[in-house]
C-alpha cells in the first residue's frame, strides 16, 4: 500500500467517528400542540418545538413532503420555536417531525407528533353498559357506535391529549358498527368523562365529529336520596313535569340519571326545607322521549364520589298507540268490603302488556300480561278481599315489551265504590286507639236518631188523625155505644122507648124540607109501625146544615108527603151525629 492510501485511510477513520459524535451530541427536540393534537376543524392551533439553547433555527416537517413544512426562529430565551395554525383545515392532518439548527450542525428529528383533525364525519353515538353508574373499583363497558361503515373507533378522556384506546370496529347482527372499550378500575380521584370518534384506515388522521361526552358517576355507600314527582307518573303529552331529588344529607349538588341516556344533567343543590337538600329538574313539556326509568344521585364539590343511587321512578306517557282499551269491574262498582272484585281491561288491538293505575296513588300502576280471548286480548286484575283503601277511580292503558314507558290512550275512568261490611272483625273493645271503634258508635248513633225521626213522624200523623176525627163530632153529643144493636121490633111501646136514634148532619147548599124516609113493611111479622122518618131540623144548626133523625139501619126515598119534624120528640138515649155529604 503506497503512503499516500495509507494516509487518507488514516486521515478519514478519524474524521468520520469525530463527525458522527458531533451530530450524537445535538438531542433531540421535543414536539407538542396546544390545546392538543386532535383539533376540530377550523380551530387554531399551536405546534411547539423545543431544543438546546443554542439552536438557532427550528424546522417543522410532515411527511409526505421532502421540504420542510416550516421554519421559524426560535423565541427567547432561544430554546424553542412556535408554529402556528390560526384555521385548522385537511391538510393540516397528518404526522409531524422537528428538529433545529445549531452552529455545531442539525439535531436528531424528534418523535412524531400526530395531528387529527375531527368533524368529517357524523357523530358515533357512546353510552355505557349496563348504565355510567360506577361503584367505587369497579370497571365499565363503554359502547361506541355508529351507523357508518367506520375501520376503527377512538375512545377519548378529557383532559388527556392522545387517545385512551383505539379498536377496530365490529358489526353485530343489528347492523350498527361498534367498539366495546372496558374502563376502570374507575376511582372518586379522577373525573372520568369520556368521548369517542370513527375514522376509516385510508384517513386515520381524518375523525368524524365526537360524540356526546358520558361521565361516569363513581357511587359511594353515602345514603341515597328520594326522586319523586308532584304528578302522577302516568303523564300526558305537553304536561309539565319536574323531577325532584331530595335529602336530608347536606348534598351539595345532584344528579339525574335516565336508563340508557348518554347524559345526566347535574344541578346546585337547593334548600327547600330547613334540614333538607335537593334538586328539581324540569323535563316540561313532556314527549315520548321522556318516558323512562330514572334515579338520582346525590354528591359534594369537594369529592367526585356519590351516592348511593335512590329507589327507581318509571315516567309512563300515555297516547303514544292507536288504541283504547276498554275498563269494567265483576261483580259491579258497588261492592262491600271483603268481597272479591275483579277489574277487567280489554283490548281489541294487540297489546301484550295491560296496566292499572289508580287516580291520585303515589304507588306505580300494575302491570299483567295480556291473555288472547276469542277476537280480543284482555287482563284480569283481582283485588281479593277488597278493602275500603282501595275504592276510587281506576283507568287501565295497553303498552308494548320493546317499549314499556309509552302506553296507549287510557280507557273510560271507572269508579269503584267500598262500602263497609258488618262482617269484617272490628278492633278489641279495649283498644282506644283503634280507627274502626268511633265508626262503630257513629252508626249506632246514627240508627238511634233515624228510629227517633220515625216514630215522632208517627205521633204527628195519629195526632193529626185524632183532630180531625173532633172535629166531625157535633160539640155536647155523647160518644156512641162500642157494640152494635140488633133490630128491634117497634110495635110496642117498651121497645120504642128503648129504639136508639141516630141524627145525621146532611150539608146541602140548599137543603130540602119535608124529605121522608120510610122503611119497607117486614115480610114476615108485617109491622105497620116499621117506618122511619126523617125530621129536618134548622133551628139549631148552622143555615146549610140539615140534622135527620132515623129509626131504622135501612132507608129509602119517599115521594110522599113529608111529615111535621115536630110531631115526634127525640128519644131520651144517646144520640150518634154524622156527617153526610149529599153530592
Amino acid at each position: 500500500m503506497t503512503p499516500t492510501l495509507t494516509t487518507l485511510l488514516l486521515l478519514g477513520l478519524s474524521v468520520g467517528p469525530r463527525t458522527r459524535a458531533q451530530a450524537g451530541a445535538l438531542p433531540a427536540p421535543s414536539l407538542w400542540a396546544e390545546p392538543g393534537s386532535v383539533v376540530p376543524w377550523g380551530s387554531a392551533v399551536t405546534i411547539w418545538c423545543q431544543g438546546i439553547l443554542e439552536a438557532h433555527e427550528f424546522h417543522l416537517d410532515k411527511d409526505g413532503h421532502s421540504m420542510p413544512w416550516d421554519r421559524q426562529r426560535p423565541l427567547e430565551p432561544g430554546n424553542k420555536a412556535k408554529f402556528s395554525i390560526t384555521y385548522v383545515r385537511e391538510q393540516y392532518a397528518g404526522r409531524y417531525h422537528c428538529s433545529y439548527q445549531s452552529s455545531t450542525g442539525s439535531s436528531e428529528r424528534s418523535d412524531p407528533l400526530e395531528l387529527v383533525v375531527t368533524g368529517f364525519h357524523a357523530e358515533p353515538t357512546l353510552s355505557a353498559l349496563p348504565n355510567p353508574m360506577v361503584t367505587s373499583g369497579g370497571k365499565v363497558t363503554l359502547q361506541c357506535t355508529s351507523w357508518m361503515g367506520f375501520h376503527r373507533f377512538v375512545l377519548m378522556k378529557e383532559g388527556e391529549p392522545r387517545p385512551v384506546w383505539t379498536l377496530d370496529s365490529q358489526e353485530p347482527t343489528s347492523r350498527q358498527f361498534q367498539a366495546l372499550f372496558l374502563v376502570g378500575p374507575v376511582t372518586p380521584r379522577a373525573r372520568w368523562t369520556f368521548r369517542c370518534h370513527g375514522f376509516f384506515n385510508n384517513t386515520p388522521q381524518l375523525w368524524s365529529q365526537p360524540s356526546d361526552p358520558l361521565e361516569l358517576l363513581v357511587s359511594g355507600v353515602s345514603r341515597k336520596p328520594s326522586l319523586l314527582t308532584q304528578q302522577s307518573p302516568v303523564v300526558t303529552p305537553g304536561q309539565r313535569l319536574t323531577l325532584q331529588c331530595r335529602s336530608d344529607v347536606g348534598y351539595d349538588r345532584f344528579a339525574l340519571y335516565k336508563e340508557a341516556a348518554r347524559d345526566l344533567p347535574q344541578h346546585l343543590s337547593l334548600q327547600p326545607q330547613a334540614g333538607l337538600s335537593g334538586a328539581d329538574f324540569p323535563l316540561g313539556p313532556v314527549s315520548s322521549s321522556h318516558g323512562g326509568r330514572y334515579t338520582c344521585y346525590g354528591g359534594h364539590n369537594l369529592s367526585s364520589e356519590w351516592s348511593a343511587p335512590s329507589d327507581p321512578l318509571d315516567i309512563l306517557v300515555t297516547g303514544q298507540l292507536l288504541s283504547t282499551p276498554s275498563l269494567s269491574v265483576q261483580p259491579g262498582p258497588m261492592v262491600a268490603s271483603g268481597e272479591n272484585v275483579t277489574l277487567l281491561c280489554q283490548s281489541w288491538s294487540f297489546v301484550d302488556t295491560f296496566l292499572l293505575s289508580k287516580e291520585g296513588a303515589a304507588d306505580p300502576p300494575l302491570r299483567l300480561r295480556s291473555k288472547y280471548r276469542v277476537g280480543h286480548y284482555q287482563a284480569k286484575f283481582s283485588m281479593s278481599p277488597v278493602t275500603s283503601a282501595q275504592g276510587g277511580t281506576y283507568r287501565c292503558y295497553g303498552s308494548y315489551s320493546t317499549s314499556p314507558h309509552l302506553l296507549s290512550h287510557p280507557s273510560d275512568p271507572l269508579e269503584l265504590q267500598v262500602s263497609g261490611s258488618s262482617g269484617e272483625p272490628g278492633p278489641p273493645a279495649t283498644d282506644p286507639s283503634s280507627t274502626a271503634g268511633p265508626n262503630r258508635y257513629l252508626y249506632v248513633l246514627i240508627g238511634a236518631a233515624g228510629a227517633f225521626v220515625l216514630l215522632l213522624c208517627l205521633l204527628v200523623v195519629l195526632l193529626v188523625r185524632r183532630r180531625r176525627q173532633g172535629k166531625g163530632r157535633k160539640p155536647g153529643a155523647a160518644d156512641p155505644e162500642p157494640q152494635d144493636r140488633g133490630l128491634q121490633d117497634s110495635s110496642g111501646p117498651a121497645a120504642a122507648t128503648q129504639e136508639e136514634t141516630l141524627y145525621a148532619a146532611v150539608q146541602d147548599a140548599q137543603p130540602e124540607e119535608g124529605v121522608e124516609l120510610d122503611q119497607r113493611q117486614d115480610a114476615e111479622d108485617g109491622d105497620p109501625q116499621g117506618t122511619t122518618y126523617a125530621q129536618a131540623a134548622a133551628s139549631d144548626a148552622p143555615p146549610d146544615v140539615t140534622y135527620a133523625q132515623l129509626n131504622r139501619l135501612t132507608l129509602r126515598r119517599e115521594t110522599s108527603a113529608p111529615h111535621s119534624s115536630q110531631a115526634r120528640k127525640p128519644p131520651a138515649e144517646p144520640s150518634v151525629y154524622a156527617a153526610l155529604a149529599i153530592r
